[in-house]
């Protein structure tokens, strides 16, 4: 029975997640969107992703739904599509998760995420245990070519930022995923010097040592060439993470904390709000205190932190991981949009960006461990008691969070402390007190 997660769909290939299942989504998703419009299908370089891909086109066309395939894309340029065309959009991908599993993540005509009431309805089609059921081979194909539109995306993507980048070398890792179909050209079209790292994807390397879960690709990449910064994209290139010239990690938290005080500086931060998540360390709501920005804060998940977005009518929001969304720019984070956007202000205030980053905000400690999990076998009342007792300790000086993760079968536990020694203590705590719970092997 598939359900949604905090982003779309997704599971182990051909085990937890078959075709026909992604079959049967198409024809959930073409009666509940209804479009008008042929529906944009794009995906990422997973050996299983043209299956996936196929198995859409096919169950939107069993049900007389036209398709335009964009091939190997990132999903933000999916969902730029699904903007520019006013048409739903789908793209095959598992983000950041490792080439044997993938999924599906849904766009509405407009090019941004299902909110919640969609998602149900959806769920609830997928139930109808009347729905007929029809195959990838033999289905006629009611599909034409869309790559075209991948050159309109980056030529999009570049017009989003204005400055000269010639005095830039950056070193950007594509992790071997939908990145490698559009770089280096939005980053060139501003004279950046540009080295392109992992862009060879094979179907079972994608994110495999390397991007935005592997920083440290990147990093070395920075240092060996003597490069001014480095950007690392995961599998599907919407969301980005960087490093400085010592190849120090500036996670999503810096990059909206630079982008914020920027725009703050310049009176262009609408409502001098930001949104963020949960997740968001508290030395970033403890910088934006002490210069007057307002932070809202949402769930985890970048659908969340759109729908706060809009709500309010401002224009700053993302998460820690590197998703980042410039409403204005982009109807969903993008990795590319938002590199642009760091590196203007690089740019512009002629600053290295590990001095940007220092000034932006000062991280304060946090230890995160995913711990594997049945979410079935959750002891609850003992975990609320050890998360009660961590609090105690904490105080005022710090804060724990536990949830269960909504794209693998993990629990994440985090902790942030005045000191890398007391956050990382309570922590081990934190798993310790989990250790009975039924783990997968």
């Amino acid at each position: 029975m598939l359900r949604f997660g905090t982003d779309g769909i997704r599971g182990r290939a051909y085990k937890e997640l078959l075709p026909d299942d992604v079959i049967a989504l198409a024809q959930a998703a073409a009666e509940v969107l209804n479009p008008s419009t042929p529906v944009v299908i794009g995906r990422d370089t997973r050996e299983s992703s043209p299956d996936f891909a196929a198995a859409l086109a096919a169950g939107f066309s069993a049900v007389g739904v036209s398709t335009v395939d964009m091939g190997v894309a990132p999903t933000p340029a999916v969902a730029w599509a699904a903007a520019h065309d006013h048409t739903p959009g789908a793209v095959v991908s598992a983000s950041h998760n490792p080439w044997s599993d993938n999924g599906v993540k849904l766009f509405s005509p407009g090019g941004r995420k299902l909110d919640d009431k969609i998602q149900a309805a959806l769920e609830s089609a997928l139930d109808d245990a009347n729905r007929s059921t029809v195959s990838i081979i033999g289905t006629p194909q009611r599909t034409s070519d869309g790559s075209g539109l991948l050159q309109k995306y980056q030529d999009a993507v570049a017009s989003t930022a204005h400055f000269d980048g010639r005095n830039l070398h950056v070193v950007v890792d594509a992790a071997h995923g939908s990145a490698t179909a559009v770089l280096p050209g939005p980053l060139q079209a501003h004279n950046v010097t540009v080295t392109v790292i992992n862009a060879e994807p094979d179907g079972r390397n994608i994110n495999r040592h390397c991007g935005s879960t592997h920083p440290e690709a990147v990093a070395q990449a920075v240092r060996e060439q003597n490069a001014d910064l480095g950007l690392t994209f995961d599998g599907d290139a919407d969301r980005v993470l960087a490093v400085d010239h010592t190849g120090e990690l500036v996670d999503g938290d810096q990059i909206i904390a630079i982008c914020a005080v920027d725009r703050h500086q310049r009176g262009q931060l609408p409502g001098n709000t930001v949104v963020v998540t949960v997740m968001t360390n508290l030395g970033f709501h403890r910088a934006m205190a002490q210069r007057g920005i307002h932070v809202v804060t949402t769930p985890v998940g970048d659908r969340h932190v759109w729908a706060a977005l809009q709500d309010g009518d401002w224009g700053l929001g993302g998460e820690q991981s590197g998703h980042v969304i410039f409403p204005s720019l982009a109807t969903t984070g993008d990795g590319l949009v938002t590199a642009l956007q760091l590196l203007e202000v690089v740019a512009r205030r002629e600053m290295p960006l590990h001095d940007l980053a220092t000034e932006a905000m000062t991280k304060m400690p946090q230890v995160l461990h995913n711990v594997p999990i049945d979410p079935e076998s959750i002891d609850s009342d003992r975990m609320s008691a050890a998360v009660a007792d961590a609090e105690k300790i904490l105080g005022s000086r710090g804060r724990v969070l536990v949830r269960p993760s909504g794209t693998e079968p993990v629990i994440r536990i985090m902790v942030e402390a005045e000191t890398v020694e007391t956050a990382d203590s309570i922590a081990h705590e934190l798993v310790a007190a989990s250790q009975h719970w039924t783990t997968y092997p």
